[in-house]
């Protein structure tokens, strides 16, 4: 059963069906202008344009074709960051964020800009007040993702957006695993780029976007991380991933036109896991904030069990104790450290992202597998057997 949807989805088939006959019949090359094999191409490309756009109420234009979200996060850190250093050298963002921005982050500062990470409350919501305070006169960009990759928590982007177009800063979010998922509007939530990635809503891997703003404000051209070509607008060089972004096209169009429907399946789906677990099991706890959060993701902390070992323990389940990205870290995820979750219960903390595919006697299945791994791991807990015992002693006083 696979509940890490977070980390990929599988390719919807009528995605696939899409692309198919963009590996053989209509091969061509879309920056070949002069036949109809480049011409179809390009045509494919522009329609998947307006399907891309359309999702978050862009315009076609603004859209720039990338191999995924880590490539169009670091387009928009670096490039905005070279591309504004007239008017200052101070960026914001926050500490939870996907290391695709917290890297370009560390590097930036390698180059001189100073780069603030603002925390986040237990819950994993930055502080509206705090970012206020924490804009200077040198502020050029704020970079706060739409919803978290571990936790699921959804940050107040419309609010974030209104501050800094107040402040006259260029705002960016990562929406890697928002887009598609929850209702985005560039225009009402003042934002002005925007990531996202076609494999986690049942597209293709390495095909992704950026979306930059070209009216009220206009920003300016990201200096590009690629060169060569002048693909893109000359934002991003190479040639294009015709069948990638073909699929790309036909997954958002699919997922706007069952959002909210797919979204209550969805929902229903990851509260009847949350409710399973809890009625089998004490001493766990959810991650993140309930009231505004993913349909997709529950992360979870059990305590007196070791994350790494339940995963082994439950091997016919598909999950992750954190990001794909970071997986093959031993540290504890940052994400929970940073919400104060301590490192016992971090290292106890198994991620489930559902999916269009999963189905109620899935997660029936997974609430009973999950619930007889936790407990034959506290059978051989010292620790969960001490908690029990001192909890007993304590009723009795």
């Amino acid at each position: 059963i696979y509940l890490d949807n977070s980390a990929t989805t599988p390719v919807d088939p009528q995605v696939l069906d899409a692309m198919l006959p963009h590996f053989r019949d209509r091969f061509g090359n879309a920056a070949s202008r002069n036949h109809r094999f480049g011409w179809d191409a390009e045509k494919a490309v522009e329609q998947a344009r307006e399907q891309v756009a359309t999702v978050i109420g862009a315009s076609p234009k603004e859209i720039v074709f990338t191999s995924g979200a880590t490539e169009s996060d670091n387009i928009a850190m670096k490039g905005i960051a070279h591309m504004y250093r007239d008017r200052g050298n101070h960026i914001i963002t926050q500490a939870t964020e996907h290391k695709a921005i917290l890297d370009p982050g560390k590097y930036l500062e390698q180059e001189g800009f100073e780069v603030t990470y603002l925390p986040v409350t237990q819950t994993g919501r930055i502080d509206l007040d705090q970012l206020r305070t924490t804009i200077t006169d040198k502020t050029i960009l704020v970079s706060i993702m739409t919803a978290n990759n571990e936790i699921g928590t959804i940050q107040p982007i419309a609010e974030i957006g209104a501050i800094c177009k107040e402040k006259d800063i260029v705002f960016h979010t990562d929406a890697c695993q928002a887009y598609g998922k929850i209702p985005i509007d560039v225009e009402a939530m003042g934002i002005d780029l925007l990531s996202c990635s076609a494999h986690k809503l049942y597209g293709p891997k390495g095909v992704g976007a950026l979306y930059v703003r070209r009216k009220n404000p206009r920003i300016r051209r990201p200096e590009p991380v690629l060169h060569g070509g002048g693909h893109e607008r000359g934002i991003r060089s190479g040639t294009l991933n015709v069948p990638g972004i073909v699929g790309f096209g036909k997954a958002a169009e699919l997922c706007r036109e069952v959002l909210g429907a797919e979204a209550r399946q969805i929902a229903s789906l990851r509260d009847r896991l949350w409710a399973g677990f809890s009625r089998e099991l004490d001493d766990i706890y959810r991650n993140g904030d309930a009231d505004h959060a993913l349909p997709s993701i529950l992360n979870v902390s059990f305590a007196y069990v070791e994350g790494e070992s339940l995963m082994m323990t439950v091997d016919d389940i598909a999950v992750s104790s954190g990001s794909a990205c970071t997986s093959a870290s031993l540290e504890p995820s940052y994400v929970l450290k940073a919400i104060g979750v301590g490192d016992d219960l971090a290292h106890c903390s198994i991620r489930f992202s559902i999916g269009r595919f999963n189905t109620e006697a899935e997660i029936d299945y997974c609430v009973d597998r999950f619930a007889a791994g936790v407990r034959k791991l506290r059978e051989m807990s010292p620790l969960y057997e001490m908690a029990k015992e001192e909890a007993a002693r304590a009723k009795t006083r």
